[in-house]
């Protein structure tokens, strides 16, 4: 695994992760981490991903590891950093997969990238905050609705919700602890302290964006788009699945009953072998 430092005309950094360096003849598919993680592609895929001829792409999220902070950040824009990436690997057309906030960024570049994504798939994907018809905090658990509204009051009082000691609880199901016994433990080993070395930034930014407006139109994705998500889901409920789907023209909707947040993720491998399928 490739990492590479990319300096951006603004002179922020991006730190990115490159699976298989100039080998043009893979699938790129780029990874989009979760809240709060590193950006490193997801390791539970990397043996199916041998099987399919992936070459997995990845960075950081502004604010984590080692990527410059971009307070402000949206959708639309964080998809300008994945494209100073491909351009400087020299990579045309990509897929793109999601986790969780991550699947609202893939389908966020979908939205602006247009042709250059061929396909691609989300598990718990976030709908935008000013979702028409949608109740967006309902069914969400307690901390996940204090820390989001904290976001929506503004970062200065994310911020202050972040530093008040107030404890997050994400009430993982079975299913969701019985996933960290398997190779989805690999979660605990991109989370928490280790993807924020330099303070929350991260964290803060994200839950931040997921507030404001996305800058781009998901039913602007023309690619092949697949929303898994769990019936169990109280960090993101499903019904932000069901509205996403409703207005991305190209989108189909796998909804899996029982399964939860963390859960979800076992239909990962499923997802990349769809994504092959559709890029051929």
């Amino acid at each position: 695994m490739d990492e590479i430092d990319f300096r951006l005309a603004d002179g922020r950094v991006v730190h990115g992760y490159d699976s298989a360096p100039g080998d043009d003849a893979r699938l790129a598919v780029v990874w989009h981490h979760g809240t709060p993680n590193l950006g490193t592609p997801p390791a539970p895929l990397f043996e199916a991903g041998e099987r399919l001829g992936i070459r997995w792409i990845a960075f950081d999220r502004p604010g984590y590891g080692g990527s410059t902070p971009a307070p402000g950040r949206t959708m639309a824009s964080t998809a300008a950093d994945l494209t100073a990436v491909l351009d400087t690997l020299g990579i045309g057309t990509c897929a793109l997969m999601g986790y969780s906030g991550g699947g609202s960024y893939a389908l966020g570049a979908a939205a602006v990238l247009g042709d250059r994504v061929e396909a691609v798939a989300t598990f718990a994907a976030i709908a935008p905050y000013d979702a028409e018809g949608l109740d967006w905090y309902d069914g969400m658990i307690a901390s996940g609705r204090a820390s989001l509204r904290a976001a929506a009051a503004g970062r200065a009082a994310k911020v202050r919700h972040e530093s008040s000691g107030t404890e997050y609880d994400p009430e993982f199901t079975e299913s969701d602890i019985a996933m960290f016994d398997g190779p989805w433990g690999w979660l605990g080993s991109v989370a928490g302290d280790q993807s924020m070395p330099n303070g929350p930034d991260g964290l803060i930014d994200d839950d931040c964006s997921y507030t404001l407006s996305w800058g781009c139109d998901p039913a602007a994705i023309t690619a092949p788009t697949l929303l898994a998500h769990g019936t169990a889901d109280g960090i993101i409920p499903c019904a932000h699945a069901a509205w996403l789907a409703a207005r991305i023209p190209s989108a189909t909707l796998d909804i899996h009953q029982d399964l939860s947040h963390i859960s979800i993720l076992g239909q990962a491998e499923p997802a990349l072998e769809w994504i092959r399928e559709q890029t051929g």
